[in-house]
């Protein structure tokens, strides 16, 4: 500051200023310096701290100065925002070197992906050039040639895996060898012992016939004597082994043991022996297979007996064999029989994936052998509900019980109570009787909500179709309509039985209610 400044600033402070303001300036620059010292701030460079230390200290100034006071105070603004925009240059400088920094990085692990790439490709075109082994030069790079090449090696592929699952272990094949051995010394001791016993069975039986012989009057010591002489002289041919074998176990049958599933044993070892060329064994398991199952043999043209069916189609169907089965059922290969339809509608309920194939399957079988009502719970099962209702209405040989048969069990069984009721084209009559239909239903717990459905069908269509239907119902007289009323009663549906006694009342006494002769007796009298 000039000398006339502090001259004419001396005004405004009080005698010896001068010597005031040193003394200031001296304890501004000492709290600079501590604060620095006890801030460590930095000797050179930018820092915030200095900052507020000298932002103090302006304050101080300002705060003992009078005359300048304003012109400190605008200085002191104007410092702050110089410093408030370096602070925000320096903060936008830092975000343009992180940005960078982080482009520079991405771009950086781009390139490096597509130079990774770029090798792999390298390295796999490098692999590549080596030559196919099977493939001359020329085919190595025509397409169709390698596509060939390929389907032949998924063919050797797929013939290599079935051959290894056909396949087992050394140490499986040495077990097994071993039990099969055992099995056969077993086998020689059994055949040992049998043929001992058939030849002390033949012999037991001479004595007993000779014994028996009341015709011939011999000496006892010369009965003996030939007769142990014949004894010691007999021995069992083939035809004396299969005649007792045929006389002793020829009405035995396995017990607690299924049948199929030795046919099936016998059947993979047979196919097991063949396969590898061991024709002999073959033919000896053939042999002794369950009933000489094995060992029937049918002209073609002619159908399997009835048991052979009974037990070729379940190992069929277990073996997954489904095709086979339907190629022998359509090609009337089988004996046809309602277990057989039983066998093939159990497995196609136990078996949702073939369940179609072998309830068409059934249905054939059934209808063969004349079980029609077993045929249409079947179409409706399948659901066929509309062909299952022109298959009964075509069936002379199905009675009402067994309309309400297939009914109570037919997963549709509204919609096909509701088809089967239905007048016919042509003026005829319902296949079935409405108010024989409604009245076994209502007595029966589980189906009466058939009944009831149907009905509420009726009334909601409409008050004139409800007694359409009772007029058209020839089959049902007045008694049995009362009875389903009073059904309905009982099963707090009161609304149904006003609908019904409704009807009945308005026909007011004895008329004929349809045009057929047989009306004439639906309502003969109406009793309250």
């Amino acid at each position: 500051m000039s000398e006339p400044q502090r001259s004419s600033s001396g005004g405004s402070t009080p005698p010896g200023g001068d010597d005031d303001g040193r003394t200031c300036l001296r304890s501004l620059r000492q709290f600079v310096d501590q604060e620095k010292v006890h801030l460590r701030c930095a000797a050179r460079g930018p820092e915030e701290l200095r900052y507020v230390i000298y932002r103090c200290a302006f304050t101080k100034v300002i705060a003992r100065a009078t005359t300048y006071r304003r012109l400190l105070s605008t200085i002191k603004a104007e410092y702050d925002e110089v410093i408030v925009e370096l602070k925000r240059r320096e903060a936008g400088a830092e975000a343009a070197r992180r940005n960078l920094a982080a482009s520079t990085i991405s771009d950086l692990q781009k390139d490096t992906s597509e130079l990774q790439e770029e090798l792999k490709r390298q390295k796999s075109c490098e692999e590549q050039r080596t030559w196919i082994p099977g493939l001359t030069v020329a085919e190595s790079g025509d397409a169709e040639a390698l596509d060939e090449h390929l389907r032949h090696l998924e063919a050797q592929s797929a013939a290599l895996l079935d051959r290894k699952s056909r396949c087992v272990s050394l140490e499986v094949k040495g077990e097994l060898d071993a039990e099969l051995q055992a099995a056969g010394r077993r086998r020689d001791e059994l055949s040992a012992e049998n043929h001992r016993l058939k030849v002390l069975h033949k012999r037991l039986r001479l004595v007993c016939e000779r014994l028996e012989d009341e015709g011939r009057q011999v000496p006892l010591e010369e009965l003996l004597s030939s007769t142990l002489e014949n004894i010691r002289r007999i021995s069992v041919t083939d035809d004396d082994s299969r005649s007792i074998d045929a006389e002793l176990f020829g009405d035995e049958e396995p017990t607690g043991v299924d049948g199929s599933e030795l046919v099936a044993d016998h059947l993979d070892r047979f196919n097991e022996l063949f396969e590898s060329a061991q024709y002999e064994d073959a033919a000896l398991v053939a042999a002794r297979s369950p009933g000489g199952a094995l060992l029937v043999t049918v002209p073609s043209g002619v159908e399997l007996s009835a048991d052979l069916s009974l037990h070729c189609v379940p190992f069929a169907l277990r073996s997954g064999a489904s095709q086979l089965v339907a190629h022998a059922v359509t090609q009337n290969k089988l004996t046809f029989s309602e277990p057989l339809g039983d066998v093939l509608t159990q497995h196609a309920q136990e078996n949702p994936g073939v369940a179609d194939l072998c309830l068409a399957l059934a249905t054939l079988v059934y209808q063969a052998c004349g079980q029609s009502r077993k045929s249409a719970l079947i179409m409706c099962r399948r659901g066929l509900v509309h062909s299952a209702a022109e298959f009964m209405s075509h069936c002379t040989d199905l009675t009402a019980e067994d309309f309400i048969w297939v009914v109570c069990r037919s997963p549709g069984g509204l919609p096909l109570l509701r088809l089967l009721t239905e007048p016919r084209c042509g003026g005829r009559a319902a296949i079935l009787s409405v108010g024989g239909a409604c009245s076994a239903l209502l007595v029966d717990p589980q189906r009466r909500e058939l009944a009831l459905r149907l009905l509420d069908d009726f009334v909601g269509r409409g008050r004139g179709v409800l007694e359409d239907v009772i007029l058209q119902d020839s089959d049902s007289s007045v008694d049995v309509w009362i009875h389903v009323a009073s059904l309905c009663s009982e099963l707090q549906r009161a609304d149904l039985s006003r609908a019904v006694l409704s009807v009945l009342l308005d026909q007011g006494g004895t008329r004929v209610l349809t045009p057929d002769l047989e009306g004439a007796r639906l309502m003969e009298h109406v009793f309250m």
